[in-house]
C-alpha cells in the first residue's frame, strides 16, 4: 500500500467496495494486511490513530455517531445537573464530555482499556479551571466493582468486550439508587461464533475483547434478575453501519479536499478502514449485532 513513503489516500477512498467485496467472500479469506502485521508489544493507541478516530468519529470519540448518537442514547435518562451518571465504556473522554455539557450532569466515567483511560483522564479537567463536572477511573472487566450508591443512571458503551453480563450488571445494580435506568449498548451473538474461526479470532485481539460474546437474553435476563424493567430491546445492527459508512465518506472527503496526509497518518487511516471492514464484515457473515437495552429498577 505504500508507494515512496506514502500511502494512497485513494486506496482508503475505495475502502466501501471494499467492504462489499470482503461480505460475499468465503470465510476462509486472507485477513486485511494492515491488521496482520499489528504486534501485541505495540501500544494500542498511539497519537496517528488517536487522531485518525477522532477525525472520524469526532474529538473525544473512539465509536461510531461521536457526540449525537450519545446524547440520543442518554435523551430517555432526562438527566440534569442534580444527577450523577455513571459511564462504563467511556474512551477518550468525549461521550462524558459531551454529556456533561450539553445536559449539566456529573459524569463518572469508567474505562477499562488503560491507554484509554489515560488519555481521557487527561482531558478531564476543564479549561477554565472549575471544579471538573466528569471524573475518569479505571474499572476491571474480570471482577469489576463499583461504588454503592454512587450514581443516578448507568449508560454502557460496549463495555463487556468478553466479560460476563451478570457480576458486571450486578456490581453496577449495587452503585445505582432505587429508581435508576440503565441503557445499554453491546454486540451479541446468538450463535456464539468460535475462536477457531480466523476473522473472528483477529478481531477480538484487535479490539482488546474475549472471545465470549454474550447472547441476547443473557444480558437482558440478568437485568430482569436484578429487578430490571426491560423496557427496549433494539437492534441497531444497520443504524451502527450506516454511522460507519458516514463517518468514513466524511473522512475521506476531508482528506481529499485538504492537503496530502503524512505516511504515518496515512498508515493509521488505512489500517482503521480495514478494522472496521472487518467488524462489519463479522456484523454480516457471523451475524454478530449491535443491541441496546434501556431497562427501569422496579423497586
Amino acid at each position: 500500500m505504500a508507494v515512496n513513503g506514502y500511502v494512497r489516500v485513494g486506496e482508503i477512498k475505495g475502502w466501501q467496495h471494499a467492504e462489499a467485496d470482503m461480505a460475499m467472500s468465503p470465510p476462509d479469506a486472507s485477513l486485511p494486511a494492515g491488521l496482520s502485521g499489528v504486534g501485541a508489544a505495540q501500544p494500542r493507541w498511539p497519537k496517528a490513530r488517536v487522531a485518525a478516530v477522532e477525525a472520524l468519529w469526532g474529538e473525544g470519540f473512539s465509536l461510531p455517531g461521536g457526540e449525537p448518537e450519545t446524547l440520543r442514547l442518554v435523551k430517555p435518562l432526562q438527566l440534569s445537573s442534580s444527577v450523577t451518571l455513571l459511564l462504563l465504556g467511556g474512551g477518550l473522554g468525549g461521550p462524558a464530555r459531551a454529556i456533561s455539557a450539553g445536559l449539566g450532569a456529573w459524569v463518572a466515567s469508567f474505562e477499562a482499556d488503560p491507554e484509554l483511560c489515560a488519555l481521557a483522564a487527561s482531558r478531564a479537567l476543564p479549561a477554565d479551571g472549575g471544579k471538573p463536572r466528569v471524573t475518569v477511573a479505571a474499572w476491571n472487566r474480570a471482577q469489576p466493582h463499583f461504588k454503592p450508591r454512587s450514581g443516578k443512571h448507568a449508560l454502557l458503551l460496549e463495555a463487556m468486550r468478553g466479560s460476563k453480563p451478570a457480576p458486571l450488571l450486578e456490581s453496577l445494580a449495587g452503585a445505582l439508587s432505587p429508581d435508576s435506568q440503565i441503557v445499554l449498548t453491546e454486540l451479541v451473538s446468538d450463535d456464539a461464533p468460535s475462536d477457531r474461526d480466523r476473522e473472528f479470532a483477529a478481531w477480538c485481539r484487535l479490539e482488546n475483547r474475549q472471545p465470549d460474546m454474550p447472547r441476547t437474553a443473557e444480558v437482558t435476563d440478568a437485568l430482569e434478575r436484578l429487578r430490571f424493567d426491560v423496557r427496549v430491546t433494539e437492534d441497531m445492527s444497520d443504524r451502527h453501519i450506516t454511522q460507519t459508512l458516514g463517518g468514513w465518506r466524511d473522512a475521506v472527503h476531508a482528506m481529499s479536499a485538504g492537503p496530502r496526509p503524512a505516511a504515518h497518518m496515512a498508515a493509521a487511516f488505512v489500517t482503521e478502514a480495514e478494522l472496521w471492514l472487518l467488524r462489519i464484515r463479522l456484523m454480516r457473515r457471523l451475524g454478530v449485532r449491535l443491541m441496546r437495552w434501556h431497562a427501569i429498577r422496579s423497586g
